[in-house]
């Protein structure tokens, strides 16, 4: 910095202080730049989205123990989880609770029959 700028820089202080009453921005207009992408997605390119992979999770139960007992734990050794036998389990898209399921078997392999929608979760992807 030569020695130019640094006297630009010094300001008295009444430049510094205004009266914020005197602030007006009725006629303020912001200016869309053609340049930056349009972020308001239509319903028809909402088909892009629809070949991205996520991961669903079914979610049986879990439980909060201390480490000491997770330590002690061998094979053989009995968790006891926080559900209760029958009640719905927890389907998760990336981590996010979707709704609620049952575990279903279809050709030798788990599968998941949905018994609700998290009404919630749907909300957001329209907003």
């Amino acid at each position: 910095m030569n020695p130019n700028d640094e006297e630009k820089l010094n300001l008295d202080d009444d430049a510094l202080n205004f009266d914020d009453a005197e602030l007006n921005f009725d006629d303020l207009q912001i200016e869309q730049n053609s340049e930056s992408p349009n972020l308001n997605i239509s319903k028809k390119n909402i088909n892009f989205f629809k070949n991205i992979p996520v991961t669903v999770t079914l979610e049986v139960s879990s439980a909060t123990i201390p480490l000491g007992d997770l330590m002690n734990a061998a094979e053989g050794s009995v968790i006891e989880l926080d559900k209760i036998n029958g009640e719905p389990l927890d389907v998760k898209v990336n981590g996010t609770l979707l709704g609620h399921a049952e575990v279903v078997i279809i050709n030798d392999k788990y599968g998941l029959r949905i018994t609700q929608i998290n009404d919630n979760s749907l909300d957001d992807l329209e907003s």
